[in-house]
């Protein structure tokens, strides 16, 4: 049963067929169910107010053959790019390896601009958006792959990799939101800018442990509008990238800053890169916090009054319990390392085992779906609990060895 319904009338669960009514030129390019209360919002602010729903498809809001509406489904009909929904590769020796080779040239062109960026010799953003290009090519052909390398850590290069590693997931979380390609890679650009400003932050205070004095709080929270300037002198960049850099650290409950913005002051896409640098930041070792295991930090993010929790449940959703590249214990007395997360039962994943607790050794790599294994997780935990150089082990080790 078809049914018009105005957007203050519109519930996440509803499946949208189409736009009766609007206040521009925009136009919903595909049929299907909202998916939070965020995304309604971002269908006000486009100036959506009036939708045709189908009732009857509205009450299988889990079937999922339905579509789903989500706020990128509203673009300009002339510039939009429907997502693929192209099947990733299985994470394997052959998808690890090609997803390590381009997170280490990341590392090294991040590396670089950066480094002329000091000197005041970049002139435009091009090596960078080519970066977040590749990126997202990865993320939607090679994405848990990928992911398995956000959550292996070296802390000597916490600064490159958080700019990768949220780069990575908001690219990842955008296209399970179901944004088209185009804004997914401004967004996927923005978060990797984002902490630009830190390279200009002396590293006495970005290091120190936390919590930060007043004097140093006020030096670190100034690598927003510094690194906001240093985007902008570089030429062209959209404004959705622009502005995650502006107000990534800005807070719902108006407790961020610059400019201490609330609510849906703060754009949807900044929301979505604040919960994306807070999970990256809680699970890195670096010198100002001991990190936390996933499960760990994705409990933190719900409990976050400053971050938006319609997206966090939704981050939650996308990344899974046990995220790839989480390191689990398993019954049995194995380490293993997610390698594909399971949505039909979210607590069995399937996972890669590489270590013997009883007999403290490595064994060979095994892969294992624990929803048809005799064998659970205990817990998500962190290599230094066991010795374990994880980093190390999976360069050297884990590519070389793991079944395809």
């Amino acid at each position: 049963m078809l049914e018009q319904v105005p957007i203050d009338e519109l519930k996440p669960g509803m499946y949208v067929t189409q736009v009766l009514e609007q206040s521009g030129n925009l136009q919903i390019r595909s049929k299907g169910v909202v998916k939070s209360q965020s995304i309604i919002q971002t269908l006000k602010n486009k100036g959506i107010l009036l939708l045709e729903v189908d009732l009857t498809k509205s009450k299988h809001f889990n079937d999922n053959s339905a579509g789903d509406i989500n706020a990128n489904t509203v673009e300009q009909a002339e510039t939009s790019e429907s997502v693929s929904a192209s099947k990733p590769k299985p994470v394997g020796k052959d998808s690890i390896s090609e997803a390590s080779e381009l997170y280490e040239n990341a590392l090294s062109i991040q590396s670089k601009f950066i480094t002329a960026l000091n000197k005041g010799a970049v002139t435009d953003l091009s090596p960078m958006s080519s970066l977040s290009h590749s990126l997202i090519e990865s993320v939607f052909d090679n994405g848990d792959a990928l992911s398995c390398l956000t959550l292996i850590k070296d802390a000597d290069n916490y600064l490159l990799e958080h700019s990768i590693n949220c780069s990575i997931l908001t690219g990842i979380f955008c296209k399970f939101l179901g944004y088209n390609r185009d804004t997914i890679e401004q967004a996927s650009l923005g978060a990797l800018l984002m902490d630009i400003g830190m390279s200009s932050i002396p590293a006495d205070v970005r290091n120190a442990q936390l919590p930060l004095s007043d004097d140093d709080f006020a030096v670190l929270k100034t690598h927003v509008e510094i690194g906001t300037s240093l985007v902008e002198q570089c030429g062209d960049i959209s404004d959705l990238s622009l502005q995650i850099i502006e107000q990534h650290q800005e807070r719902i409950d108006g407790s961020g800053y610059p400019r201490g913005l609330r609510g849906d002051e703060i754009t949807e896409f900044a929301r979505i890169a604040a919960i994306i640098d807070n999970y990256d930041e809680m699970t890195s070792n670096n010198n100002a916090q001991p990190s936390l295991t996933p499960i760990q930090a994705l409990k933190r993010l719900s409990s976050s009054d400053g971050l938006d929790q319609e997206l966090v449940k939704q981050f939650i959703k996308c990344i899974g319990v046990h995220p790839v590249g989480s390191l689990v214990k398993l019954k049995s007395g194995k380490l293993g390392i997610v390698s594909k997360v399971n949505p039909a039962d979210p607590i069995s994943p399937h996972v890669m085992t590489f270590y013997s607790l009883k007999g403290n050794h490595f064994n060979e790599i095994k892969k294992i779906d624990l929803s048809h294994y005799d064998d659970e997780v205990v817990s998500g935990v962190k290599p230094e609990e066991f010795s374990l150089n994880l980093p190390k082990f999976f360069k050297e080790v884990f590519i070389h060895q793991a079944p395809n």
